[in-house]
């Protein structure tokens, strides 16, 4: 189940960034953008969501007027250009204060804490936090920490029942995600399953014999389910 937010900014390119942070998300579903609290307000009269990004210096009607009018207030996330309103923030229990501009990693953190909260991790039960924001690496949650992995690091992605283990240059990471919703994120020109509890970089393997593939002195099986698409790949 999707975690629905919503963005309160006046700022066109403010906007535009959050959004596309929130796009690389794959728990959180984008359900609109207001320039102003006041249509924030009359929406929320009649529709509910579970988290809002929200500005605090708009015209006419700031951010801190909106958390005052707000009857039922879900879990709000502050984006600032100033550091002044820190403590009026947390005053109405936001969930964290973006201080702009701000990274794709500490969006991520603000977003982490966010589901973290009773109501929300009880909604995005067993999510996946992943962000991709190029083809050069992906950031995924493992264990308390979100944890940076450069594609070209690694060797092949491991099923171990609920948790996928990533086998990479340096180490092992295990994370909470699903084959299908990792994929997603992996650049499909060298990234393929080739067994119910394994991928592999393409650019990793050093021999393939037997229906079998060698990765760093691991053999990695290919089942009969992934064969022709595996062979696809590599001729192609």
């Amino acid at each position: 189940m999707k975690i629905k937010c919503i963005i309160i900014e006046d700022e066109k390119l403010a906007a535009e960034k959050l959004s596309n942070y929130i796009e690389k998300i794959s728990v959180l579903e984008l359900i609109s953008i207001f320039k102003d609290g006041i249509s924030a307000i009359n929406y929320l009269k009649n529709a509910t969501v579970d988290l809002i990004f929200l500005d605090i210096e708009m015209k006419n009607f700031n951010g801190i007027q909106f958390l005052t009018a707000l009857r039922v207030k879900p879990t709000v996330i502050i984006t600032s250009a100033y550091e002044k309103y820190a403590i009026a923030g947390y005053e109405f229990s936001v969930v964290d204060y973006l201080l702009k501009p701000f990274t794709l990693e500490r969006f991520l953190q603000a977003v982490d804490k966010a589901i973290n909260q009773k109501e929300l991790k009880e909604k995005a039960k067993n999510y996946e936090l992943i962000a991709s924001q190029s083809n050069e690496y992906i950031f995924i949650k493992s264990e308390n920490r979100i944890e940076k992995v450069v594609l070209d690091d690694i060797f092949f992605i491991e099923g171990m029942k609920d948790y996928l283990r990533i086998h990479t240059t340096t180490r092992k990471i295990m994370t909470l995600q699903s084959f299908n919703g990792i994929l997603k994120y992996l650049p499909l020109n060298n990234f393929i399953r080739v067994h119910n509890s394994f991928i592999v970089s393409i650019k990793k393997i050093e021999s393939i014999e037997r229906n079998r593939i060698k990765i760093r002195g691991n053999i990695i099986p290919i089942s009969d389910k992934y064969r022709d698409s595996f062979f696809d790949s590599i001729r192609s």
